[in-house]
């Protein structure tokens, strides 16, 4: 089972990331990880933060002549902005002086929950650990499931189909075009716009709405679209709630800062519809055995892969941290006062997608590894095989279900 935890505050020394249980054979390069992490950095709407760092990863573990062994790999980010926050975040050195405490929580943030929760005087504590600073560790540790899926044919890639009220709807087409060439397609397509959209039109709209927005000292969210090629049939599990491949996908997405919906397939549309006009229904042909002429159910029926593209869509909400301050109180008075402005993104939702892509990969590899097991690439990769040819001999019309 592939698992990670990550480590480090938005303005300390660096963050770092424990990435365990990654198969050993999977061929792997700095480049690799640190292409992701630059994806991460680009968006238009970013704020001041992404002019100071340039994310590198060093590997301290877990790699030998550029495959892993099998054994915890161990990451670090360094922070380049540390350097100015060494009073501040100081981790044994008492400051000379008194440090101004922050006592007046942004809404919507993790700001009053987290200081009461923690038991602190001050908020900065719960800024530099709840702060989508440390996303980039997690999409890190995350390259190492999607490379490793990716060497086994399966694929994972997003774009950005609303910010604001700037909504783009892509062809079918395209899309579908897209997808077969794999859902990475649709991630190389995406990273050529600003916005990670796919239509220049709304490319200019969502542009626009930024702009008026950060004028306006306000922010932007956003709706992602998630797609995963080249799962077959049968990962994951009805048999028990923990899993379910719906919820730990859903789960793996809504750990990611400001997210707050997640939807599988068109499931908030086939809410007000009748099952007939929802359920994906059977074909058999004699080229490609089970055939479906729809993906309503986004890739999962019965918290199950259908073999078909999984498709999620996920909602997040404006960045909290507002230039034009939203009405508040100091916790210490007990008396109204206006929300406090950090350092903050305008819109981060295309870098948002990047991070969605690398949570949502170790899920789809804990459901192989669950399913095949094996400890090395190659002993994997031929029960893979094994059990897709299976399904292609069950799913032909000499063997019908």
């Amino acid at each position: 089972m592939i698992r990670y935890f990550t480590a480090g505050e938005s303005h300390g020394p660096a963050l770092s990331a424990i990435v365990e249980g990654v198969p050993a054979g999977i061929t792997i390069s700095l480049d690799d990880i640190n292409t992701q992490l630059a994806r991460r950095q680009q968006g238009y709407g970013r704020g001041g933060r992404m002019n100071i760092e340039t994310d590198k990863a060093e590997v301290l573990s877990g790699i030998r002549f550029g495959k892993t062994i099998g054994s915890p790999i161990t990451l670090v980010i360094k922070n380049r902005d540390w350097e100015n926050w060494t009073t501040i975040m100081a981790q044994f050195d008492q400051p000379a002086e008194e440090m101004t405490k922050i006592t007046i929580p942004r809404p919507g943030h993790a700001d009053l929950a987290g200081r009461i929760k923690y038991g602190f005087d001050d908020i900065r504590p719960v800024i530099e650990r709840s702060s989508a600073r440390e996303t980039a560790a997690r999409v890190a540790a995350g390259t190492f499931a999607k490379i490793f899926l990716k060497a086994l044919g399966i694929e994972i890639g997003s774009y950005i189909s609303a910010i604001g009220l700037a909504t783009e709807s892509p062809s079918d087409r395209l899309l579908a075009e897209l997808l077969g060439k794999g859902a990475e397609a649709v991630s190389t397509q995406a990273d050529l716009s600003p916005v990670r959209m796919l239509s220049k039109a709304t490319e200019t709209d969502a542009v626009a709405a930024i702009d008026e927005a950060k004028q306006r000292g306000d922010t932007l969210g956003g709706i992602i679209e998630l797609f995963i090629t080249g799962v077959p049939v049968g990962f994951g599990s009805y048999v028990q709630h923990d899993r379910r491949l719906d919820a730990a996908l859903a789960s793996a997405i809504l750990s990611i800062q400001a997210i707050k919906g997640v939807e599988i397939g068109t499931a908030f549309a086939n809410a007000r519809k009748p099952g007939s006009e929802v359920h994906d229904e059977l074909h058999l042909s004699p080229a490609e055995g089970v055939i479906r002429k729809t993906n309503r159910a986004g890739g999962i029926e019965g918290s199950m892969s259908s073999g078909q593209t999984i498709h999620l869509r996920a909602a997040m909400k404006p960045i909290s941290s507002l230039i034009t301050p939203l009405q508040s109180f100091d916790i210490e008075s007990l008396q109204p006062a206006p929300s406090r402005f950090e350092r903050s993104d305008t819109c981060a939702v295309p870098a948002a997608g990047v991070v969605a892509e690398a949570v949502v990969a170790p899920v789809i590899a804990n459901a192989l590894l669950e399913k095949l097991g094996g400890d090395h690439l190659d002993e994997i990769r031929e029960r893979f095989d094994y059990y897709r040819k299976n399904l292609r001999n069950t799913f032909s019309t000499e063997h019908p279900l």
